[in-house]
């Protein structure tokens, strides 16, 4: 999908592109609409395909900045060095989460690592001894029968990073019905009583609960406090990776576009949208890393 915002320059105009993540796809429309405000001159092109197109789209220089919610894997990380000779960038923008989610009417409250890993895949990568295909298996009452799987498509960060995380690096079951976006799988099982997905933080609704995950003491549920702590064990860095060569400048369209999204009011963004703002420490680690000013100590 291609969507196209107007974004402003007094002192900067030009072009700027960004080619990668779905999740992200509103929060890089509202830093442009916030651009657009500041400078005037610039449009942003922004490309929405899933994560898994940014590394590309930076390997043939389409794009100097690749929006992912997911990390660079190795092998894509390694085919941009030999490309470019140096290492891309990865800028933190944010915090989120992958929420685990079921009917609103479903008990269930917790799961285990193992259960799953058990639930989504029949690798059992995890740990677990069996799959799990019904609800009776969790202890359940009800929802009876079994247990209808949603998740997301696999060129998203979401998928991928789920993958890792809560499979212990296993695979999916064939059974997982996907979608290419995180709204369709809440909806997905907010239809559905016997349903469970997975999705980002910022689309939960009233129609699904999370569940937390965790041990036998007990789970953790996605907060601000276990995201930001890096506690909750599916939370995970919004990036936005650079194409900078080392001890080089970006252009001033992208510059500019940076330091505005790690900036209050950009930070300011990230929260309305229902993610979580970067703590103040590694705000600053990121302009740093970017050669940016330092920010007034009471910053976001």
């Amino acid at each position: 999908m291609l969507v196209s915002a107007k974004v402003a320059a007094h002192d900067v105009a030009g072009s700027l592109d960004a080619i990668g993540s779905d999740t992200m796809a509103e929060l890089m429309l509202r830093w442009g609409e916030q651009f657009e405000e500041q400078r005037p001159g610039v449009r942003l092109q922004l490309q929405v395909a899933g994560s898994a197109s940014a590394p590309p789209a930076l390997i043939a220089g389409t794009t100097l900045l690749g929006p992912m919610s997911r990390p660079m894997q190795e092998d894509e990380s390694a085919a941009f060095i030999e490309r470019h000779g140096y290492a891309p960038t990865p800028v933190v923008v944010g915090k989120d989460a992958l929420v685990v989610v079921v009917n609103r009417h479903n008990p269930l409250s917790r799961l285990s690592r193992a259960e799953l890993d058990a639930i989504f895949s029949d690798t059992l990568a995890c740990g677990a001894s069996e799959s799990i295909e019904r609800w009776q298996q969790l202890g359940l009452e009800r929802p009876g029968g079994t247990i209808h799987l949603y998740g997301r498509n696999a060129v998203s960060g979401t998928h991928g990073l789920f993958r890792r995380r809560a499979l212990c690096d296993g695979e999916f079951k064939v059974s997982v019905m996907v979608s290419a976006g995180s709204a369709a799988v809440v909806a997905a099982v907010g239809d559905d009583p016997a349903g469970i997905g997975y999705a980002g933080l910022n689309h939960l609704n009233a129609d699904v609960k999370a569940v937390a995950i965790g041990n036998a003491e007990g789970g953790i549920l996605p907060r601000r406090q276990s995201l930001r702590s890096g506690g909750y064990p599916l939370s995970r860095d919004l990036l936005i990776y650079v194409n900078r060569p080392p001890e080089g400048e970006l252009p001033d369209v992208e510059r500019a576009f940076l330091d505005m999204v790690l900036s209050p009011s950009g930070q300011r963004v990230v929260k309305e949208l229902g993610f979580v703002a970067l703590p103040p420490s590694v705000l600053a680690a990121q302009r740093h890393a970017l050669g940016l000013a330092e920010l007034p100590r009471d910053g976001p």
